[in-house]
């Protein structure tokens, strides 16, 4: 070696040659030169990853995953969603990483091509949720508007119930078991042990009464 050779001696990345610089030469600094990086090798990583290899998957994210946020960027244009999107991706890459052949695809065109179905996929389920708010919001309670005769029908059978309650006791129940019940006077008869006559006459006074009652109900 040359005495008045200088080694450089800064700091160096592997794979970078240390040269002599011979005298009257200006040393320049190791990174002024261009430095080559090295593509890693995405079908043996997957190889591992398909063995459980958990290295071999960090190598592949820090490799692929810039394209598969790229890819499911462009579909979805919402920066967290996209992020959500593509930690999905990687997780499918490692639980189903088996699936890789590498006849068919490359590893990153490969992660691409599910990170553009999940990517489609999201958008659809957002649509559908959307459109399922929307239903609910449209939606209203269906009531049917009550009639003239409705609410005329209502009203007399309050009134009716009332003058019904004020009735004797006696005569409010065959009322009820005739006009309600829809037993003829007979049948009355026969289930309260009662002359046919006084079931007959139970239901002239009690009508009369219902009449007076609702005569003057306002």
């Amino acid at each position: 070696m040359h005495a008045s050779s200088t080694l450089l001696a800064e700091p160096r990345p592997r794979g970078v040659t240390l040269r002599l610089v011979e005298p009257g030469e200006v040393a320049e600094p190791w990174h002024h030169d261009g430095i080559r990086s090295v593509t890693p090798d995405l079908t043996t990583l997957i190889e591992r990853v398909q063995h459980g290899d958990q290295n071999a998957f960090a190598e592949i994210y820090d490799a692929v995953a810039p394209m598969v946020f790229a890819a499911v960027s462009r579909v979805l244009r919402d920066p967290a969603m996209s992020e959500e999107v593509t930690q999905e991706v990687f997780v499918e890459v490692w639980t189903h990483a088996a699936r890789f052949d590498p006849e068919k695809a490359s590893v990153s065109t490969w992660a691409v091509t599910i990170a553009r179905r999940r990517a489609i996929d999201r958008v659809r389920k957002e649509q559908s949720q959307r459109n399922r708010v929307e239903q609910l919001a449209q939606r209203r309670p269906e009531v049917a508007p009550l009639t003239d005769d409705a609410v005329v029908t209502r009203i007399e059978g309050e009134r009716v119930g009332r003058a019904l309650a004020d009735l004797p006791p006696d005569q409010r129940e065959i009322i009820e078991l005739a006009f309600i019940e829809g037993l003829s006077h007979s049948t009355i008869a026969e289930r309260l042990g009662l002359p046919l006559g006084t079931v007959k006459g139970r239901v002239r006074g009690g009508l009369q009464r219902l009449s007076g009652a609702m005569g003057g109900a306002t």
